[in-house]
Formats: C-alpha cells, sequence, structure tokens
C-alpha cells in the first residue's frame, strides 16, 4: 500500500520558532522564566536562541552541533527544499495555521536563519553536542525537556529499545517533566509505543499522559504526551 504521508528517507534538518513550540507543547513562556529548559534533538530550530532573547535559561542538545555554521547552513536549504516539495503531495496535513507550504517554508527559513545567528555566538554555551539515548548532562538538572520531530514520529526509523532508553534518559535530567510532539507518525498514525512504554516494568517510576492542545499539522497531532516522576 502507498505511503500517503510525508516520506523522509533520513531525519531532516528542519526548525522550528518559538512561537510553534508554544503551540506544541502549551508552554506558558512566563512561567519558564526562572527556571532551565532543555530542548533534545534541537536542530536548526531557534526556540533557545528566542527564549534566551527573552531571559529564559535554554539549552538545545543536538548531534549537528559539532559541526561549524557554515557545514549546518549547507544542509538547511536542501533538507527544506526536500520536504517542501513532498509535503505539498502528502494526504496527512491540515494547512489553517501555515495556509501552504510555502507558508510552512518561511517559518522554517526564519527557525534556521535566528538559529545561525545564535549558534555562531553561542556555539558551545547554549549549543551542547551529543545523541539520544545518552545526555552528557547532571540527574535532574532541567525543571522541563522537550522533544519535537524526533521520539515516535520517525517510528520507522527508531525501534522502541530507542525510545526506551530515551525517555529514561530524559527522565534522569528533569527535574518535572519531559514532553513530546508529535506523538503520531508521518502517516497521521498513533505511535504504537507509547502504550508499550506505559506497559513496560522498568518504567513505572513515570506517568504517561496525552495532553491536548489547539495546534494541529499533521493530522492527529493535536497533542503531547507529558512524562513525569511519579
Amino acid at each position: 500500500m502507498s505511503k500517503q504521508g510525508l516520506v523522509l528517507d533520513k531525519v531532516v534538518l528542519l526548525g522550528r520558532t518559538f512561537e510553534e513550540y508554544v503551540r506544541y507543547f502549551a508552554l506558558d513562556p512566563e512561567a519558564l522564566r526562572g527556571g532551565s529548559v532543555l530542548d533534545v534533538a534541537s536542530g536548526v530550530s531557534s526556540f533557545c536562541a528566542e527564549a534566551g532573547a527573552l531571559g529564559i535559561h535554554a539549552t538545545a542538545f543536538d548531534l549537528i552541533y559539532d559541526l561549524s555554521p557554515e557545514e549546518i547552513q549547507s544542509r538547511c536549504e536542501p533538507d527544506l527544499d526536500q520536504v517542501t516539495r513532498n509535503i505539498a503531495l502528502a494526504k496527512t496535513y491540515k494547512w489553517d495555521f501555515y495556509q501552504s507550504p510555502e507558508g510552512m517554508r518561511r517559518y522554517r527559513e526564519r527557525a534556521y536563519r535566528t538559529f545561525l545567528a545564535d549558534y555562531r555566538t553561542q556555539r558551545g554555551a547554549r549549543y551542547v553536542t551529543g545523541q539520544l539515548p545518552r545526555l552528557p548532562f547532571a540527574d535532574r538538572q532541567f525543571d522541563i525537556t522537550l522533544t519535537s520531530y524526533l521520539l515516535f514520529v520517525y517510528e520507522d526509523h527508531f525501534d522502541y529499545e530507542f525510545h526506551k532508553r530515551s525517555v529514561l534518559e530524559m527522565m534522569r535530567v528533569t527535574r518535572s517533566e519531559a514532553r513530546c510532539y508529535p506523538i503520531v507518525s508521518f502517516e497521521a498514525m498513533p505511535c504504537a509505543y507509547i502504550e508499550q512504554l506505559q506497559a513496560d516494568p522498568d518504567l513505572q517510576h513515570l506517568t504517561f499522559e496525552k495532553v491536548s492542545t489547539d495546534f494541529e499539522f499533521l493530522i492527529g497531532s493535536n497533542s503531547f504526551l507529558r512524562i513525569r516522576h511519579r
């Protein structure tokens, strides 16, 4: 059966803005001030750059942060071209917010350009290199941890064990809660790993809750997964 969703042969380098994060995760920016936020698999998102400008202590974590700004920039446009072209053919999206593939592209361009400007001055400070399922941070170092468009949505790229180890590691470094978005695949199907995580005896010290939001681009992506310590 042919796929109806966005078809990707790799994890693409796309950025999201602070505005989009607020919508994805139902964040209260005022409540974030005075705390610490970790953005896992942040890529070229501008969340941390924009959060820093608002006085929010935010740290971005991604494999690409061992690359120079020039090396990262060389990947942004090709990946964005690929997604803009392919997403127009997909049947698993609602265009209420972005209006069109070009409207979405404008958000993605603004995100990676804002990111790059900040990365050039804050690399090694706000931006920490590494790869899930390991995080180079202390136990309970952050108040809240966010991850978008890696876990669950790339269900066909990362197996259950990767998801389990990643969740355990994210919660190790988190005092309050982690939020994951979206929790459907690119085929707009609920990720089967969530029920497995909830039933896994190694994760019974954690709680999992689907929280509704008022944002939906990928069909069915109007909720995030909240994970807390019992």
